[in-house]
Order: structure tokens, then sequence, then C-alpha cells
């Protein structure tokens, strides 16, 4: 899951000079700093403020909205079926998009 918005970060290259912005994978952008002949990483600190400042990411939003959705669906069938599992499967679900939204700092 991508937990940053590419726009976030070329924007933030635009203000500080960095050039030719690349995605090398998730979470790990690359660019020229100003005046430097070889890519660096963005910084983690300055990814960390980006993500505190925008909020969550599209992908995000989505895997958010989905779990909720699944949960309100789970509980209508459980309470019209009259049995748990689909509280189960709800559960589990939610448990794996919550894993899919911690963000790793390497």
């Amino acid at each position: 899951m991508n937990h940053y918005c590419d726009e976030w970060i070329k924007e933030w290259c635009n203000e500080n000079g960095w050039t030719d912005l690349f995605r090398e994978r998730y979470g790990n952008y690359w660019a020229f700093p100003p005046g430097a002949v070889i890519p660096e990483p963005i910084p983690k600190k300055t990814l960390r403020l980006i993500k505190a400042t925008k909020g969550m990411s599209p992908d995000e939003k989505k895997w958010s909205i989905a779990a909720s959705l699944v949960t309100l669906v789970a509980v209508v069938l459980s309470f019209v079926l009259k049995c748990p599992m689909p509280m189960v499967l709800a559960f589990a679900f939610s448990a794996i998009a919550v894993a899919m939204l911690e963000v790793e700092d390497c």
C-alpha cells in the first residue's frame, strides 16, 4: 500500500528545490537535492512530516472505508442470520486492513 501520495512528495520537492523525483518502491522516494549530481533518498523525517500534515493517502482512505463497510454489512448479516460468522470474517478483514495501514519505518 502506498502511504504517501506522489503529488505530496512532488509538491515538497518543488518547494525545496529537489528535482527528478522517482519512487524506487513504496515508501522510498529519491530525487536530486539542490546542486547535487547524485540522487538521494527523501529523508524519512520529511516523509513523516508530510504524512502528519496531509493525513491519509487515497489508498488508505479506500481501505478504511472498505473495512467500515464490511463491518456494517457483517453486523446486519449477523443479526439477520443469527450467526456470528459474518462478524468473525469482518474482524479478520479489519485486522488485515489495520495491519496494512501501519506505516513502516525502515
